[in-house]
């Protein structure tokens, strides 16, 4: 199990993490920052679980892309 949290407040708008993980992120057009697919808001950290191995490599290909240090990945 991997949960992959984004602090999205303090996001830059690079694209960066869409590119790396587009199952993942998409960028808003409101605001043009990112949104974490699927994940549930608690106070500025959206977070979200998921399962098997792909998405779990391309969240830690995002989470290093990121110039902003916004996108943490755990895995149990």
């Amino acid at each position: 199990m991997t949960t992959v949290t984004l602090q999205r407040a303090k996001c830059i708008g690079c694209n960066y993490c869409e590119e790396m993980a587009p199952e993942l992120f998409r960028m808003s057009r409101k605001d043009g920052k990112s949104t974490l697919l699927h994940a549930h808001d608690a106070k500025g950290f959206h977070t979200v679980r998921l399962s098997g191995e792909d998405p779990a490599e391309k969240a830690l290909r995002a989470a290093q892309a990121c110039p902003v240090k916004i996108i943490s990945v755990r895995t149990k």
